[in-house]
């Protein structure tokens, strides 16, 4: 995936709730299992927090959420979008 499809996945809702989905999807299939899939989740959530501009209003109001989250939230708010995002 290009710099310029990437910006695009970050920049529709949909698209990102797919691209997390398939990365979720993926990970099942390797066998890893749900609670490391969890931690990745918030590892991500951490990375995308300091390190990425929000692509639209969902992903901002995630941000923000992020942002005043303690850890106990963090993994609360990881769980919730794995679980969104997955076809189980």
């Amino acid at each position: 995936m290009d710099n310029e499809d990437f910006k695009q996945v970050l920049s529709e809702w949909k698209n990102w709730k797919n691209f997390l989905g398939q990365a979720v999807e993926f990970a099942d299939e390797l066998g890893i299992g749900r609670d490391r899939i969890l931690s990745l989740a918030q590892q991500a959530g951490d990375l995308l927090a300091d390190n990425v501009e929000p692509g639209n209003p969902e992903q901002k109001a995630m941000k923000e959420l992020w942002s005043v989250a303690d850890e106990g939230e963090k993994h609360v708010l990881s769980s919730l979008m794995v679980k969104l995002v997955s076809n189980k």
